[in-house]
C-alpha cells in the first residue's frame, strides 16, 4: 500500500487514523504526524456532519463496501473532489482515494459554458421574437440575471436629446420606484459607465461615493455592482446594470460573459430600431456558437483524450461524406456540430480510466461505455444542439447490433451516426497512437471493407471508399 499511486488510509473503529500512505498524505495536504492517532473530526472539524461521513458509518455498521464521490473543502478554502472506495476490514475501514478534481472542474466548466450558451440563445430568441421594446427588454433582462447568477438588474436607455438615462426594464427589486430613477450622463456610476464607455465594477457600494442612489443600499441591501455600456454601431444606447446583495466573486470568464450579454442587450435594442440588421446578428451568433463548440473539442484534445486535430479531421470527412450523400445545408451544419462534439461525454470519465496505459477491466469498460450517455445528458439541455445529438449518442452502435450504448441494429441506428462511425474509425486507423503507428491507406481500407455488414452500413461505406477517399 505504501507504493500505491492512489491514496490509501485505514480508519479505526473509534474513527482514528491508523495508516496513511504517501499519496493520501499528498491529497490531505497535512503532515502525517498531524493525522495519525487523531479522529477524523479532530483532523477535519465538522466532517461528522457530512453525507460522506454518514456513508462511512454505514460501512462500519453494515460491513458493506461503498463508492463515494466526495467534494472536499480544504482549510484554505480551496475545493477538491475525490473518488473514494471504502470497505470494512477487521481494524475498521480501508479507504482508497483518487483525485477527481480535474475531471469535476472540466465538467463544471462545460456545464457553465452550456448555461451561458443557453442564455445567449434565449436572448437571441427574444431579439427575433418581437419589436416591442418593453417586452424584449424584460425578457432579455430576465435571462441576463439568471445567466449571470445575480439578484437584480436594470436596463437604462440614453435619451440622446436630454442626455439622461431612464429605466427601460428592471428585475429583482423589492420596490417599484426604481422605475422613476433618472441619471444624467456623467452622474453616478451609470452615468460614468455611459460617458466613459467602459465597464465599472464595485464590490462595496456603501463605501463608493460615486453611487448616488443610496436608497438602494439601505432598502435593497445591495453590495456588489456591475455596469456595462450598451454599444451599437459606435453609439451609446444605454447601460446594463447588475446588483447583488453579497460580495460577488467573479473571474475573467464571468466578466467577459457579462460584457457579451451587454452586447446582446445592445443588439436587442438596436434591432428594434434597425430591423434590417438582424440577419448579420444571427450569423455572428451562429459563428460564436460554432467557435464555442470548437473550444469544447479543443478541451478534449488538451486532456489527451484525442490525438491532435482529430475532431477537426473527422468533422471535415463527415461533411464530405454527407455531401456525397446529398444532405441539405441545414443537416450538414448539424452533422458538423455532432462530429465536433462526438466524444464530449468523455469529460465525465475519470482520468484514471481514460488515460490508463494498460487494458481496462470489465468494470472500467462499463464506465467508459457510458460516455455516449453522458454526452446526451450534457447536450440535450440546449435546444439548438438537439438536432446534432445523434452522432455523440449513437456513433458506437454497430450495423449488426453489437455496439453500445443501446445495441441498435441496421436502420434503427440514425443515419448520421452510421456515417460518422465510418469516418471515426478511418481517422483512428490513419493516426499515430501510443501503442501503434498509423496504418497505411490500403491497410485501413481493407479493415473498413472487412467491417461491412458487421460494423458499418455497407451502402454508406461503398460511397465513402469510392467518392470521398
Amino acid at each position: 500500500m505504501d507504493n500505491l499511486l492512489e491514496g490509501c488510509q485505514v480508519i479505526s473503529q473509534d474513527w482514528k487514523y491508523l495508516y496513511l500512505n504517501d499519496a493520501a498524505i499528498e491529497q490531505a495536504r497535512q503532515p502525517r504526524e498531524d493525522l495519525l492517532g487523531k479522529t477524523m473530526w479532530d483532523a477535519y472539524p465538522g466532517i461528522q456532519d457530512t453525507e460522506m461521513f454518514a456513508q462511512l458509518e454505514r460501512v462500519m455498521a453494515d460491513e458493506e463496501p461503498v463508492r463515494i464521490l466526495n467534494e472536499f473543502t480544504y482549510p484554505d478554502g480551496t475545493v477538491g473532489w475525490f473518488e473514494l472506495r471504502a470497505q470494512p476490514v477487521p481494524d475498521g475501514i480501508l479507504i482508497f482515494s483518487q483525485d477527481a478534481t480535474s475531471t469535476q472542474l472540466a465538467q463544471q466548466q462545460v456545464r457553465m459554458q452550456l448555461k451561458r450558451l443557453h442564455t445567449l440563445r434565449q436572448i437571441d430568441l427574444a431579439i427575433t421574437s418581437g419589436v416591442d421594446l418593453s417586452v424584449v427588454s424584460d425578457i432579455v433582462l430576465d435571462h441576463a440575471i439568471k445567466g449571470l447568477d445575480v439578484d437584480a438588474g436594470t436596463i437604462l436607455l440614453l435619451d440622446p436629446y436630454s442626455l439622461k438615462l431612464k429605466v427601460a426594464a428592471f428585475r429583482g427589486f423589492n420596490g417599484n420606484d426604481i422605475n422613476a430613477v433618472v441619471n444624467k450622463l456623467g452622474d453616478g456610476l451609470s452615468g460614468r459607465v455611459a460617458l466613459e464607455q467602459k465597464t465599472i465594477m464595485v464590490k462595496d457600494l456603501d463605501s463608493d461615493q460615486r453611487f448616488t442612489r443610496r436608497n438602494l443600499i439601505g432598502r435593497e441591501g445591495f453590495q456588489s455592482y456591475f455596469g456595462a455600456p450598451l454599444m451599437a454601431k459606435g453609439q451609446v444606447l444605454g447601460v446594463l446594470e447588475l446588483f447583488h446583495r453579497t460580495p460577488l466573486e467573479h473571474d475573467l470568464g464571468w466578466l467577459e460573459f457579462f460584457e457579451i450579454v451587454a452586447g446582446q442587450v445592445a443588439i436587442a435594442i438596436s434591432h428594434i430600431d434597425t430591423f434590417g440588421s438582424l440577419q448579420r446578428v444571427n450569423l455572428e451568433l451562429m459563428l460564436a456558437y460554432d467557435r464555442t463548440i470548437e473550444g469544447w473539442a479543443k478541451t478534449l484534445e488538451v486532456r489527451d483524450i484525442e490525438t491532435e486535430g482529430h475532431s477537426q479531421r473527422v468533422t471535415e470527412l463527415t461533411d464530405s461524406l454527407a455531401s456525397a450523400l446529398n444532405y441539405s445545408t441545414g443537416d450538414l451544419m448539424n452533422m458538423r456540430r455532432g462530429a465536433m462534439l462526438h466524444d464530449i461525454g468523455k469529460l465525465g470519465i475519470p482520468d484514471t480510466i481514460l488515460l490508463k496505459p494498460d487494458s481496462l477491466s470489465d468494470t472500467e469498460w462499463d464506465q467508459m461505455r457510458r460516455h455516449p450517455i453522458i454526452a446526451h445528458e450534457l447536450l440535450s439541455r440546449i435546444d439548438f444542439l438537439k438536432p446534432a445529438l445523434d452522432i455523440p449518442h449513437y456513433h458506437h452502435e454497430r450495423w449488426d447490433g453489437t455496439g453500445y450504448p443501446l445495441g441498435l441494429q441496421k436502420e434503427l441506428i440514425p443515419r448520421s451516426a452510421r456515417i460518422f462511425a465510418i469516418v471515426d474509425v478511418w481517422d483512428a486507423l490513419r493516426s499515430n497512437r501510443p501503442y501503434r503507428p498509423a496504418w497505411s491507406d490500403e491497410k485501413a481500407r481493407q479493415h473498413l471493407q472487412a467491417g461491412s455488414e458487421t460494423h458499418f452500413d455497407p451502402e454508406i461505406l461503398d460511397v465513402f471508399l469510392k467518392e470521398v477517399l
